[in-house]
């Protein structure tokens, strides 16, 4: 009985040890402020409706973190012409949502890849997302 504890908490010790290793590799940069714009609403008329967005880059390496800080006002203007040109199907639905955060990370990854030479940015989270 003995054993069977010692190996269940000798497993349990060793999985959480490689959690921690693979989660102190990836860093986090955040905007701020929230990204505002506008984005055109669908109808006959011309009405505008506005989301605020706050967006989060992960990278997989700590020392990314002064790159991105450095392209910030870069990536910035590619995430405002992202979601100032998106549809309102696109801004309302978690799928159009999704579609917006994928163009995102393509995007920044391609202005990194430009800049640096390495796509740097791993993902890209919408951690507020409020439209009106």
């Amino acid at each position: 009985m003995k054993l069977l504890i010692t190996a269940v908490v000798s497993i349990f010790l060793w999985c959480s040890s490689v959690s921690s290793v693979s989660a102190q590799d990836v860093s986090y940069y955040g905007f701020e402020p929230d990204i505002t714009t506008n984005y055109l609403k669908e109808g006959n008329d011309y009405r505008l409706g506005f989301i605020r967005v706050a967006i989060e880059v992960m990278v997989p390496d700590p020392s990314y973190i002064s790159v991105v800080e450095h392209h910030a006002p870069l990536l910035r203007n590619a995430f405002v012409s992202i979601l100032s040109t998106a549809t309102e199907r696109q801004v309302r639905t978690m799928t159009g949502r999704d579609q917006l955060r994928l163009k995102c990370v393509e995007r920044a990854q391609e202005l990194m890849q430009q800049e640096t030479g390495n796509p740097v940015i791993r993902d890209v989270i919408f951690t507020k997302y409020i439209y009106q």
